[in-house]
């Protein structure tokens, strides 16, 4: 993470779920990027993310009925929106004690043809997340 390649420009990859993120486009314009995770590190230990809106269903169930609701419903659960590193990812988050996150690859010409059609999920505790995230954010501000 941080390769520098312009004053500007950082190269990051993001792993999630045993799964690289960023396999579409890894450079990151760190003026906005840096904000933006900082802005979701401070709203996950804020706690500031809905609870799991499907009690009892599994996190994969969950990401499918978000996905499919066209409603301004799916939009409380939308997380990591950091831009263009990241736009080739659906992504949602809930907490369930722990930060579950759930995400799934849509472009046809994602490298890995295997993962399209899947949904991986993460969980983590809260404050490791936002540490992480607040981490990343240290290092490319440097």
């Amino acid at each position: 993470m941080g390769e520098i390649q312009s004053p500007s420009l950082r190269v990051v990859d993001l792993w999630m779920a045993g799964r690289r993120m960023t396999t579409d486009d890894n450079s990151a314009f760190v003026p906005f990027f840096s904000p933006a995770i900082r802005s979701t590190a401070a709203q996950v230990r804020r706690r500031d993310v809905k609870p799991c809106p499907f009690p009892g269903r599994a996190p994969e169930d969950a990401f499918r009925l978000l996905h499919a609701n066209d409603t301004e419903f799916r939009e409380q659960f939308w997380f990591m929106q950091w831009g263009e590193t990241v736009d080739n990812v659906s992504k949602y988050a809930y907490l369930d004690d722990d930060l579950v996150i759930v995400f799934a690859f849509w472009r046809a010409s994602h490298p890995f043809p295997e993962d399209l059609g899947k949904v991986f999920v993460a969980r983590i505790p809260p404050d490791e997340f936002a540490a992480t995230v607040e981490q990343a954010a240290e290092l490319l501000d440097a």
